[in-house]
């Protein structure tokens, strides 16, 4: 129990089943523990201490590694709303099954591979937990690209918070656009807030 207690602490208090595996410790084990109040089972093949409050983002991400948060939820990620998203928005590749995700709430867009795949980066939940979401430009393009499906009160507040950033890189964010196609609409944007 030891290595368990170990393997917890590594893990910020969440660890899977193939994790508890890898130490010897068995489904039915773990089974077990959860039964006793040792640990809480949260989620398909995933456990917590019954000391810490489950972190829904990261969870949703372990269970599911091919998610990337995207849209709202990397806007709330990158402070560029203020608005906490109830349902998460993630983005997976064309051909994901996303019918559990959408059972549970989530919103979901899909994109072919080679988009997919584009400027991913890690950045920590309020938890302290890292998850995947694409990078700022990434991110104010994915809205642009999907406004007529979004609160557009929520992509105008994100590009005027976008606008006044001093980390903001213009050049990407229009190279980004040309990557998505949409480049006109960016820049119409952009001219009136800038």
């Amino acid at each position: 129990m030891n290595e368990l207690k170990s393997l917890l602490k590594k893990k910020n208090g969440i660890i899977t089943t193939a994790e508890a595996n890898a130490i010897g410790i068995s489904r039915a084990q773990l089974w077990l523990l959860a039964k006793s109040g040792e640990l809480e089972h949260v989620a398909h093949s995933i456990y917590i201490s019954p000391d810490i409050l489950p972190d829904k983002m990261y969870i949703l991400q372990k269970q599911r590694s091919k998610l990337i948060y995207s849209h709202e939820t990397a806007l709330f990620l990158h402070n560029l709303t203020d608005r906490d998203p109830i349902n998460y928005s993630v983005t997976v590749p064309i051909g994901y099954n996303t019918k559990h995700l959408k059972q549970d709430g989530v919103t979901v867009f899909s994109l072919n591979l080679s988009l997919y795949k584009k400027d991913i980066i890690t950045m920590q939940t309020g938890f302290g937990h890292p998850v995947f979401l694409y990078g700022l430009e990434r991110t104010i393009c994915d809205c642009i690209r999907s406004r007529n499906q979004m609160d557009i009160a929520v992509v105008t507040q994100a590009l005027k918070e976008y606008s006044k950033r001093k980390d903001k890189n213009l050049n990407l964010l229009m190279k980004t656009a040309k990557d998505f196609g949409i480049t006109k609409v960016m820049r119409n944007y952009m001219e009136v807030l800038l």
